[in-house]
Protein backbone atom coordinates (compact mmCIF):
# COMPACT_ATOMS: atom_id res chain seq x y z
CA UNK A 1 0.00 0.00 0.00
CA UNK A 2 1.37 3.37 -0.70
CA UNK A 3 2.48 5.48 2.00
CA UNK A 4 0.07 8.23 3.04
CA UNK A 5 -0.44 11.26 5.37
CA UNK A 6 -1.85 10.70 9.17
CA UNK A 7 -4.77 12.28 10.13
CA UNK A 8 -4.73 16.10 9.53
CA UNK A 9 -3.77 17.55 12.73
CA UNK A 10 -0.50 19.27 14.36
CA UNK A 11 1.04 18.47 17.49
CA UNK A 12 0.05 20.85 20.28
CA UNK A 13 -0.97 23.33 18.05
CA UNK A 14 2.33 23.68 16.73
CA UNK A 15 2.63 25.58 13.22
CA UNK A 16 3.54 23.08 9.83
CA UNK A 17 5.10 25.64 7.62
CA UNK A 18 6.78 23.65 5.11
CA UNK A 19 10.89 23.80 4.11
CA UNK A 20 11.43 26.50 1.60
CA UNK A 21 13.50 25.38 -1.74
CA UNK A 22 16.85 26.38 -0.82
CA UNK A 23 18.92 25.14 -3.94
CA UNK A 24 22.14 23.77 -4.06
CA UNK A 25 25.13 25.10 -6.63
CA UNK A 26 25.85 21.37 -7.21
CA UNK A 27 22.38 20.03 -5.98
CA UNK A 28 21.78 16.78 -8.88
CA UNK A 29 17.95 16.76 -7.90
CA UNK A 30 15.48 19.67 -7.21
CA UNK A 31 11.86 19.15 -6.34
CA UNK A 32 9.43 21.98 -6.55
CA UNK A 33 6.03 22.26 -4.80
CA UNK A 34 5.18 18.88 -5.19
CA UNK A 35 2.06 18.15 -4.45
CA UNK A 36 0.73 14.21 -4.56
CA UNK A 37 -2.14 12.58 -4.30
CA UNK A 38 -3.83 9.00 -4.28
CA UNK A 39 -6.82 8.68 -5.40
CA UNK A 40 -8.72 11.65 -3.68
CA UNK A 41 -6.38 11.17 -0.43
CA UNK A 42 -3.47 13.51 -1.02
CA UNK A 43 -0.08 12.63 0.70
CA UNK A 44 2.36 14.89 -0.05
CA UNK A 45 1.51 19.10 0.41
CA UNK A 46 3.94 21.79 -1.07
CA UNK A 47 7.44 19.60 -0.38
CA UNK A 48 10.46 21.42 -1.81
CA UNK A 49 13.78 19.41 -1.61
CA UNK A 50 17.13 20.29 -3.20
CA UNK A 51 19.98 16.89 -2.96
CA UNK A 52 23.55 17.66 -2.90
CA UNK A 53 25.65 15.71 -5.53
CA UNK A 54 27.96 13.02 -3.77
CA UNK A 55 26.82 13.00 -0.56
CA UNK A 56 24.11 11.14 1.44
CA UNK A 57 20.51 12.70 2.35
CA UNK A 58 18.32 11.26 4.90
CA UNK A 59 14.59 11.70 5.04
CA UNK A 60 13.47 10.87 8.68
CA UNK A 61 9.81 11.31 10.22
CA UNK A 62 7.19 9.62 12.20
CA UNK A 63 5.26 6.58 9.76
CA UNK A 64 2.89 7.70 7.32
CA UNK A 65 4.96 10.95 6.85
CA UNK A 66 5.12 10.79 3.18
CA UNK A 67 8.98 10.27 3.01
CA UNK A 68 8.64 6.87 1.28
CA UNK A 69 6.31 8.89 -0.91
CA UNK A 70 8.71 11.11 -2.05
CA UNK A 71 11.75 8.69 -2.47
CA UNK A 72 9.72 6.57 -4.99
CA UNK A 73 8.79 9.85 -6.53
CA UNK A 74 12.07 10.91 -7.19
CA UNK A 75 12.50 7.88 -10.02
CA UNK A 76 8.52 8.05 -11.35
CA UNK A 77 8.21 4.64 -9.25
CA UNK A 78 4.83 6.16 -8.09
CA UNK A 79 3.37 5.62 -11.82
CA UNK A 80 3.22 2.17 -10.98
CA UNK A 81 0.12 3.26 -8.51
CA UNK A 82 -3.48 3.51 -10.07
CA UNK A 83 -4.96 7.11 -9.35
CA UNK A 84 -1.53 7.94 -8.07
CA UNK A 85 -1.08 11.90 -9.85
CA UNK A 86 1.29 14.72 -9.18
CA UNK A 87 1.56 18.48 -9.11
CA UNK A 88 5.03 20.72 -8.90
CA UNK A 89 8.16 20.04 -10.28
CA UNK A 90 11.04 17.68 -10.01
CA UNK A 91 14.39 18.07 -12.18
CA UNK A 92 17.45 15.67 -12.47
CA UNK A 93 20.01 17.80 -13.60
CA UNK A 94 18.03 20.40 -14.68
CA UNK A 95 15.96 18.13 -16.87
CA UNK A 96 12.19 17.35 -16.13
CA UNK A 97 12.28 13.79 -14.68
CA UNK A 98 7.86 14.52 -16.46
CA UNK A 99 9.09 16.03 -19.83
CA UNK A 100 8.34 13.50 -22.80
CA UNK A 101 11.60 13.68 -23.86
CA UNK A 102 13.17 11.79 -20.93
CA UNK A 103 11.72 7.81 -20.87
CA UNK A 104 11.10 6.38 -16.93
CA UNK A 105 13.13 3.95 -18.17
CA UNK A 106 16.09 6.28 -18.96
CA UNK A 107 14.91 7.61 -15.51
CA UNK A 108 15.28 4.45 -13.37
CA UNK A 109 18.55 3.87 -14.59
CA UNK A 110 20.17 7.08 -13.86
CA UNK A 111 18.11 7.03 -10.43
CA UNK A 112 18.36 3.60 -8.97
CA UNK A 113 16.28 1.98 -6.13
CA UNK A 114 17.05 0.31 -3.11
CA UNK A 115 14.20 -1.32 -1.25
CA UNK A 116 12.99 -2.66 2.31
CA UNK A 117 13.08 -6.18 1.83
CA UNK A 118 15.86 -7.52 -0.27
CA UNK A 119 14.18 -8.44 -3.70
CA UNK A 120 17.34 -10.92 -5.14
CA UNK A 121 16.08 -12.30 -8.68
CA UNK A 122 15.45 -16.01 -8.60
CA UNK A 123 18.12 -16.48 -10.39
CA UNK A 124 22.09 -17.19 -9.92
CA UNK A 125 24.11 -14.31 -8.44
CA UNK A 126 25.87 -14.07 -11.78
CA UNK A 127 22.42 -13.47 -13.33
CA UNK A 128 21.35 -11.00 -11.09
CA UNK A 129 24.02 -8.45 -11.76
CA UNK A 130 24.33 -9.17 -15.74
CA UNK A 131 20.35 -8.68 -16.39
CA UNK A 132 20.35 -4.80 -16.22
CA UNK A 133 23.43 -4.42 -18.43
CA UNK A 134 22.08 -6.92 -20.88
CA UNK A 135 18.59 -5.16 -20.92
CA UNK A 136 20.70 -2.30 -21.87
CA UNK A 137 21.81 -4.32 -24.77
CA UNK A 138 25.83 -5.52 -23.08
CA UNK A 139 26.20 -9.08 -24.89
CA UNK A 140 30.16 -9.60 -24.90
CA UNK A 141 31.39 -11.85 -22.44
CA UNK A 142 34.05 -10.63 -20.80
CA UNK A 143 32.21 -6.95 -20.48
CA UNK A 144 29.48 -8.58 -18.50
CA UNK A 145 32.44 -10.00 -16.62
CA UNK A 146 33.91 -6.76 -15.66
CA UNK A 147 30.37 -5.50 -14.83
CA UNK A 148 29.78 -8.89 -12.47
CA UNK A 149 33.32 -8.22 -10.29
CA UNK A 150 33.38 -4.24 -10.78
CA UNK A 151 29.58 -4.30 -9.29
CA UNK A 152 30.12 -6.61 -6.63
CA UNK A 153 33.32 -5.08 -5.51
CA UNK A 154 31.83 -1.84 -5.01
CA UNK A 155 28.70 -2.77 -3.01
CA UNK A 156 31.16 -4.77 -0.74
CA UNK A 157 30.63 -8.63 -1.18
CA UNK A 158 32.92 -9.97 -3.69
CA UNK A 159 34.97 -11.48 -1.57
CA UNK A 160 32.17 -13.63 -0.25
CA UNK A 161 30.71 -14.79 -3.41
CA UNK A 162 33.12 -14.47 -5.83
CA UNK A 163 33.29 -18.63 -5.82
CA UNK A 164 29.80 -18.96 -6.07
CA UNK A 165 28.95 -16.66 -8.79
CA UNK A 166 26.76 -19.51 -10.57
CA UNK A 167 24.83 -20.46 -7.68
CA UNK A 168 21.32 -19.22 -6.39
CA UNK A 169 21.69 -15.63 -4.72
CA UNK A 170 18.55 -16.81 -3.05
CA UNK A 171 20.77 -19.04 -0.68
CA UNK A 172 22.41 -15.29 0.79
CA UNK A 173 21.77 -14.26 4.02
CA UNK A 174 19.81 -11.40 3.98
CA UNK A 175 22.25 -8.69 4.31
CA UNK A 176 24.20 -9.99 1.90
CA UNK A 177 21.13 -9.93 -0.35
CA UNK A 178 20.75 -6.80 0.43
CA UNK A 179 24.56 -5.66 -0.71
CA UNK A 180 23.23 -7.96 -3.99
CA UNK A 181 20.86 -5.62 -4.73
CA UNK A 182 22.96 -2.80 -4.12
CA UNK A 183 25.55 -4.14 -6.82
CA UNK A 184 22.76 -5.28 -9.35
CA UNK A 185 21.54 -1.07 -9.41
CA UNK A 186 25.48 -0.12 -9.52
CA UNK A 187 25.88 -2.67 -12.93
CA UNK A 188 23.84 0.19 -15.36
CA UNK A 189 25.69 3.06 -13.96
CA UNK A 190 23.33 5.47 -12.09
CA UNK A 191 23.75 8.71 -10.91
CA UNK A 192 21.74 8.18 -7.80
CA UNK A 193 20.72 5.53 -5.89
CA UNK A 194 17.68 5.88 -3.84
CA UNK A 195 17.87 4.16 -0.42
CA UNK A 196 13.78 2.97 1.03
CA UNK A 197 14.63 1.66 4.92
CA UNK A 198 17.57 -0.53 3.41
CA UNK A 199 18.38 -2.16 7.04
CA UNK A 200 15.14 -2.34 8.62
CA UNK A 201 14.21 -6.10 7.44
CA UNK A 202 18.72 -6.88 8.98
CA UNK A 203 20.81 -7.09 11.80
CA UNK A 204 22.73 -5.17 13.73
CA UNK A 205 26.18 -6.53 12.24
CA UNK A 206 24.14 -6.35 8.37
CA UNK A 207 23.19 -2.98 9.13
CA UNK A 208 26.35 -1.86 10.10
CA UNK A 209 27.92 -3.49 6.41
CA UNK A 210 25.01 -1.39 4.46
CA UNK A 211 25.62 1.82 6.46
CA UNK A 212 29.65 1.46 5.78
CA UNK A 213 28.64 0.38 2.20
CA UNK A 214 26.69 3.98 1.73
CA UNK A 215 29.18 5.90 3.14
CA UNK A 216 31.70 4.61 0.85
CA UNK A 217 29.26 5.34 -1.90
CA UNK A 218 29.11 8.98 -2.02
CA UNK A 219 32.36 8.81 -2.95
CA UNK A 220 30.80 8.09 -6.91
CA UNK A 221 27.33 8.54 -6.48
CA UNK A 222 24.42 10.41 -4.47
CA UNK A 223 22.45 8.72 -2.15
CA UNK A 224 18.74 9.15 -0.50
CA UNK A 225 17.97 7.00 2.29
CA UNK A 226 14.62 6.82 4.15
CA UNK A 227 14.89 5.47 8.01
CA UNK A 228 12.62 4.90 10.64
CA UNK A 229 16.35 4.87 12.41
CA UNK A 230 16.89 8.39 13.55
CA UNK A 231 20.77 7.43 14.72
CA UNK A 232 21.04 5.99 11.24
CA UNK A 233 20.27 9.40 10.20
CA UNK A 234 22.66 10.81 12.19
CA UNK A 235 25.54 8.55 12.18
CA UNK A 236 25.58 8.47 7.92
CA UNK A 237 23.87 11.12 6.41
CA UNK A 238 25.13 14.83 5.52
CA UNK A 239 22.01 16.38 5.21
CA UNK A 240 18.47 15.22 6.63
CA UNK A 241 15.17 16.16 5.87
CA UNK A 242 12.35 15.76 8.53
CA UNK A 243 9.09 15.05 7.20
CA UNK A 244 5.38 15.27 9.15
CA UNK A 245 1.92 15.02 7.50
CA UNK A 246 3.07 15.48 4.39
CA UNK A 247 5.40 18.52 4.44
CA UNK A 248 8.92 18.33 4.52
CA UNK A 249 9.00 20.81 7.50
CA UNK A 250 12.96 20.67 7.56
CA UNK A 251 15.96 20.25 5.87
CA UNK A 252 19.35 21.03 6.70
CA UNK A 253 23.15 19.90 7.51
CA UNK A 254 22.60 16.73 10.06
CA UNK A 255 24.37 17.76 12.78
CA UNK A 256 22.53 20.99 12.65
CA UNK A 257 19.05 19.42 12.15
CA UNK A 258 19.75 16.95 15.28
CA UNK A 259 21.72 19.29 17.78
CA UNK A 260 20.15 22.52 16.92
CA UNK A 261 16.85 22.75 14.41
CA UNK A 262 15.27 25.86 13.47
CA UNK A 263 11.61 24.88 14.20
CA UNK A 264 9.79 23.31 17.37
CA UNK A 265 8.60 20.62 15.74
CA UNK A 266 11.44 19.09 14.63
CA UNK A 267 13.07 19.33 17.72
CA UNK A 268 9.65 17.87 19.48
CA UNK A 269 10.28 14.90 17.14
CA UNK A 270 14.09 14.60 17.55
CA UNK A 271 13.68 14.58 21.37
CA UNK A 272 10.63 11.96 21.55
CA UNK A 273 8.01 14.12 22.30
CA UNK A 274 5.42 12.79 19.75
CA UNK A 275 6.10 10.18 16.97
Amino acid sequence: MPEEASENFAVAGLPMDGEPLRKFEDSTINVEDLDLWYGQKQALFGVNLSVRKNHISALIGPSGCGKSTLLRTLNRMNDLVDGCRTEGKIELEGQDIFASDLSTLELRTRVGMIFQKPNPFPMTIRDNITYGPKLHGITDRKELDVIVEESLRKAAIWNEVKDRLNTSAMALSGGQQQRLCIARALSINPEIILMDEPTSALDPIATSKIEDLATDLKKDYTVVIVTHNMQQASRISDYTGFMYLGKMIEFGQTKEVFNKPRKELTERYITGRFG
